[in-house]
């Protein structure tokens, strides 16, 4: 029996930390420097002047180098692995703290990793093997690569786009978890191991976090498997090298969505291998392996062989609490007691003779008592000593079976059968007594005689016909006859049919149609269209004409509209009261637009007055605050056009003598000329044109005079030229 060997190892410090920062250090039993150091010293979360010391099988400091690392550790594991013994290496850490460096490591020679350094090994040492056994013995090397995303075993050696969803299923084979359906590729030199490993890891999963640029996103497992075969002897061997992903703190790595998922697996499988060390610990009777993929493969305390497990920290303070608790699981891990088993060798050929003898001719063996064990030796004894102090039977029971002579007195002990009732006599003179034969029957002995005449199997198949023809006309005879319909009824009732069927598509028809005017009058209440809401409310009424609810809402729609009148025509009535009393110096309108929504305000500061007033409906924020005429005060709103035109309806109504910006927008249009009218704020060339074709041709264009504008309406109802055109043209003027 042997315990894992743990080694720890400090990565470097990074740019961007700082050295007074550091707080974990790798000394000596009493805290002082050592060449060879074996504890690792932390201080306190809580106090910094308490420190925590852990002692491990080796310590490796910042300094520390890969050969150094690999000299130490690893090539004593590889005379093991020829001498039959199975090898595990792992890697466990924190995110970011050199474990994908420390198992795989860079290009350079010097900064090679220890799966490159021990593939290089084996191949150097499998080639003295065959050179000193001058080929006797041959060396072959397997390599299987794979990895656990998302607890879900992928094939790294294969093209991602080959991958399953589910991926690979794990089996378990004489002990061992093994891997569905995974390749394993034989590699001759190490020169093309490396091309395949590098191949491989192109389609490892990573991904860059805030802690780490190149985080591995998937535990990766590198399995390879020396067979050296001597003559008839094969023995093999298995190295697995594992790279296993770090624990993550979201709150610091800033994952995203895709990131959280992976970080929740890596971290569920890393919390099932340290509950797996600590039921290792506590002699726990149930190891929860099975419930991690990584922990099932990882097998820890289970595999018969040499394991080796690197622990890799940060020096850092902001890896504080991370550290403390990698160094915890190492100190559990480092107590778990291992087998350390030698692969027995496997001879080639058949390894046991098969009877092929069958038939009457071969003897079988008789049945042993169980008699072997000592619960099974008690009962046999205790069921003896009851049989014998069991009395006589005084009767007999009646049986069709022949008894023997012996047995016909009552009273008579066998005390040769009844000495082990759980034994069977090995052979066929030591039995007293024999069992007594079956009764064969007259009828089976008549028909195994001789076999039936053909006269008796014609006789026996007219019978069964008869018979089964019989059962099915009495069944045809039970079925009630179904009395037949004349043809007159038959007619009525494909005539009360089909007006049933009309009725019902007609009664269906009608409710949608209603169904639809409903529809469209809630569309025109959300417009504020009440007029035409109250249209569809009345058409819908013919459809539903016992519906109080429907009723209801015509009318309290129809007070609604006619109050609406009443007011309008009360104010219409003041402002014309108010038109004919106050002078148009001062004039202040407020045009509502149908569903009060957008209100326009108009102050003529500056003495003049304008005939024109409209609601104009503008995309951006801005109003019309010009030095010496709007104000606007600007609500989204739907209708503006309408309101609009009902307000220049009014100005026809009551018209305003024109302000100077009004006669000077009216010359340049009734000059028609291209390059004043283009210069206009709003008008481009083409609308241009049409101003200019229209003025010539007509209102419409149709061949007419040519036509003078007069008022801001005018202009309004000419052909390119709208409400908010006219407000551009004005606000230009206004500006300039």
């Amino acid at each position: 029996m042997g315990g894992i060997r743990v080694v720890a190892r400090i990565r470097p410090q990074q740019t961007s930390e700082l050295q007074k920062d550091c707080i974990v250090s790798a000394t000596g039993p009493e805290g002082e420097p050592s060449s060879q150091p074996t504890f690792v010293r932390i201080p306190s979360f809580k106090n910094e002047n308490e420190s925590f010391s852990f002692q491990f099988s080796s310590v490796y400091d910042q300094a520390s180098t890969q050969q150094a690392i690999f000299d130490n550790e690893i090539t004593p594991t590889i005379k093991h692995l020829f001498n039959g013994f199975d090898v595990t290496i792992f890697a466990y850490g924190v995110t970011g703290t050199g474990k994908t460096h420390t198992m795989r490591g860079g290009k350079s020679l010097a900064e090679r990793g220890i799966i490159p350094r021990l593939l290089s090994s084996t191949y150097r040492r499998c080639r003295k093997i065959e050179k000193d056994s001058g080929g006797a013995t041959s060396v072959g090397i397997t390599l299987s690569y794979y990895e656990i995303y998302n607890d879900k075993v992928f094939d790294l050696l294969e093209a991602p786009e080959k991958r399953t969803m589910s991926g690979l299923h794990l089996r378990d084979n004489g002990g061992k978890t093994v891997v569905v359906g995974l390749t394993e590729r034989p590699c001759e030199s190490l020169k093309e191991f490396e091309k395949m490993y590098d191949e491989a890891n192109v389609n490892r999963s990573t991904s860059a976090t805030k802690l780490n640029a190149h985080s591995s996103r998937s535990h990766a497992i590198l399995c390879f498997k020396v067979t050296m075969t001597t003559g008839d002897e094969v023995r093999v061997s298995t190295a697995s090298a594992i790279d296993l992903a770090g624990s993550e703190d979201n709150r610091r790595t800033d994952n995203g969505k895709e990131r959280l998922i992976e970080s929740a697996s890596i971290n569920k499988s890393l919390f099932v291998l340290a509950k797996c060390v600590e039921a290792i610990s506590q002699n726990q009777a149930r190891i929860p392996y099975r419930e991690s993929k990584m922990t099932r493969i990882l097998s820890l305390g289970q595999n018969n062989g040499l394991t080796v497990m690197i622990l890799n920290l940060a020096p850092g303070r902001s890896y504080h609490l991370d550290t403390i608790s990698s160094l915890n699981f190492a100190n559990r891990t480092k107590k778990i007691e291992i087998r350390e088993l030698e692969n027995e060798p496997i001879t080639k050929g058949c390894s046991r003779a098969v009877p092929t003898v069958t038939g009457p001719s071969m003897h079988r063996q008789p049945l042993r008592p169980l008699a072997s064990t000592t619960h099974n030796t008690a009962m046999g004894v205790k069921a003896s000593a009851k049989q014998e102090d069991k009395p006589a039977k005084l009767f007999s029971v009646y049986s069709d079976r022949p008894k023997n002579a012996s047995m016909v007195s009552h009273g008579l002990k066998d005390t040769a059968r009844r000495s082990s009732p759980l034994k069977r006599p090995s052979e066929a003179g030591s039995s007293v007594f024999d069992r007594a034969p079956k009764r064969r029957s007259p009828e089976r002995g008549r028909r195994r005689s001789g076999a039936m005449s053909k006269k008796a199997i014609e006789d026996m198949i007219e019978k069964k016909v008869t018979d089964i023809l019989a059962t099915r006309a009495m069944d045809h005879s039970s079925a009630a006859p179904v009395p037949e319909i004349s043809e007159d009824v038959q007619r009525r009732l494909d005539l009360l049919e089909k007006k049933i069927d009309g009725h019902n598509d007609a009664h269906n028809d009608a409710r949608e149609q209603g169904l639809t005017f409903l529809l469209m009058a809630k569309q025109h209440a959300v417009r504020g269209e009440h007029k035409s809401e109250l249209r569809m409310f009345l058409l819908a009424r013919d459809y539903f004409p016992d519906n109080a609810k429907l009723a209801s809402k015509i009318e309290r729609l129809q007070r609604k509209l006619q109050g609406k009148d009443h007011t309008r025509h009360g104010r219409a009535e003041t402002d014309d009261d108010t038109d004919s009393e106050e002078p148009l110096r001062h004039c202040a309108k407020v045009a509502d637009s149908k569903d009060k929504n957008v209100r326009l305000k108009y102050h003529d500061r500056s003495g003049n007055d304008d005939e024109y007033q409209a609601e104009v409906e503008e995309d951006t924020d801005e109003g019309y605050d010009s030095g010496d005429s709007f104000q606007y005060r600007p609500k989204k709103t739907k209708g503006s056009r309408k309101a609009a035109a009902s307000s220049m309806c009014t100005e026809e109504r009551a018209p305003c003598p024109e302000s100077p910006r009004t006669k000077q927008l009216l010359s340049i249009i009734n000059s028609r000329d291209m390059n004043k009218i283009k210069s206009l704020q709003g008008v481009g060339s083409k609308k241009a044109e049409a101003m200019v074709e229209a003025l010539c041709g007509g209102h419409e264009g149709d061949g007419s005079c040519p036509v003078v504008v007069s008022s801001l309406l005018e202009l309004g109802r000419l052909r390119g030229v709208g409400v908010k055109t006219v407000e551009k043209m004005r606000s230009g003027l206004a500006v300039s």
